[in-house]
């Protein structure tokens, strides 16, 4: 006894989306994604030679510390580990000179230290994310400037 309401073709479309519509908006999807991508992984890559070189910098105030306490750097042989445990030939030692051990590198690589460096003084060396002398940008080697 009810009459029944004719149903428009345009109200019936309107429920959900279709399957080209869904896969145009993932198509854009891909796209941005395919866009900003690459942009954002070059922005770690840069944030991870910044941190190297802030930690090295914090490795190198140790350092100096280590030296107004002791009257020299740490050899090659006790390397940066005298930061942490007192090597047998430091008189005056005074540490530890860094807090939570020597850090690694953002890559996780220890740092290399040296002494004396390439230059005279002592080195503090990244060889960042190839662990391989030289290279560029992420790659690229990070050291203490003395």
């Amino acid at each position: 006894m009810h009459a029944e309401i004719p149903v428009c073709p345009l109200q019936r479309r309107s429920r959900g989306f279709t399957l080209i519509e869904l896969l145009v908006v993932l198509a854009i999807l891909t796209l941005l994604a395919g866009i900003v991508g690459p942009r954002v992984l070059n922005q770690l890559g840069g944030a991870k030679s910044k941190t190297a070189a802030l930690q090295i910098a914090d490795i190198d105030k140790a350092l100096e510390i280590y030296k107004l306490d002791t009257g020299r750097y740490p050899t090659n042989a006790e390397g940066l580990q005298a930061l942490i445990t007192k090597p047998g030939s430091a008189n005056g030692w005074n540490g530890p000179y860094l807090k939570g051990g020597v850090p690694n590198d953002p890559w996780g690589n220890p740092y290399r230290y040296a002494n004396p460096g390439p230059n005279g003084g002592i080195e503090i060396l990244s060889l960042g994310g190839d662990n391989a002398p030289g290279g560029e940008s992420e790659n690229a080697d990070v050291r203490n400037v003395n």
